[in-house]
């Protein structure tokens, strides 16, 4: 029960963000979704809210700061405060071009900046300001930010290659430090999960394809596949909680052992 007392924001509905949310819940922690889509965002707090956690959502595009900002105001209307941001929508790209960048269209290499950075730093920007303007907590902090980077920034494989989006999970990591050295004494931290290949509805292309699937079973020797969701979700509430009071500023791999092993030969 890490987060009793605490108000998390969640940005996304399905994989590492449900699973995330879930787990706020199950540690006391009262939780808002914010997702593009609404119907998903209201059944997820439906769900935890049934559980007996308070839970509310809004249907938002990050990307619209009129929008992003009536989220965020309706989280503060219906609990007071926010004391946690899990910033974790996104989206990959490759239907709009993204991939090798000398393959790519610059539209598809844009989209991957539009779909991550842009909903990242929104996000970024209006739960920092409400954080800023409360209270510091019994333990002297006035919130915790939980950014998305992926494994591929800093430990690329050649089958797995859309450079935009690594771009703008790199993009991500500067954020995070940046935003992390300015807020520190204000009592706010910022870190960032760099996870490896997930199971979630993003990674269903590789999750149908054999050679992918194997290619990772092998990169990924602790999990033997793809790492599930729920992992991401233990990491990211011992990072929104006290537990973690003296880290921020980092960018935390989550990997199954990614970025320490060969795995298969590449191609």
């Amino acid at each position: 029960m890490r987060l009793v007392g605490r108000v998390c924001v969640v940005t996304g509905a399905t994989g590492m963000a449900a699973a995330t949310a879930r787990r706020i819940a199950r540690d006391g922690g009262s939780v808002f979704v914010v997702s593009l889509d609404a119907g998903e965002a209201a059944d997820l707090a439906a769900e935890i809210d049934a559980g007996g956690t308070k839970a509310g959502s809004q249907g938002a595009d990050l990307r619209d700061d009129a929008e992003a900002g009536a989220a965020f105001e309706a989280c503060v209307e219906r609990f007071g405060r926010i004391d946690g941001l899990f910033a974790v929508a996104g989206a990959s790209a490759r239907r709009f071009g993204d991939g090798p960048v000398h393959e790519a269209s610059p539209a598809g290499l844009r989209a991957a900046l539009d779909l991550n950075v842009v909903p990242a730093l929104t996000a970024a920007h209006f739960a920092t300001r409400t954080m800023l303007s409360q209270d510091p907590n019994r333990e002297g902090g006035r919130g915790s930010i939980v950014m998305m980077s992926s494994v591929l920034t800093r430990h690329p494989s050649p089958l797995f290659v859309t450079h935009g989006y690594a771009a703008a999970k790199g993009a991500i990591e500067s954020l995070t430090r940046s935003m992390a050295a300015r807020y520190a004494g204000d009592g706010i931290r910022v870190n960032a999960i760099a996870p490896g290949l997930v199971a979630t509805p993003m990674s269903a292309r590789a999750q149908a394809d054999p050679e992918s699937v194997a290619y990772v079973a092998g990169k990924q020797p602790l999990a033997d596949g793809l790492l599930p969701a729920e992992a991401a979700a233990e990491l990211a509430v011992f990072l929104l909680s006290d537990e973690s009071k003296f880290i921020t500023g980092q960018v935390i791999s989550l990997d199954g052992g990614w970025s320490v092993t060969e795995g298969p030969t590449e191609r």
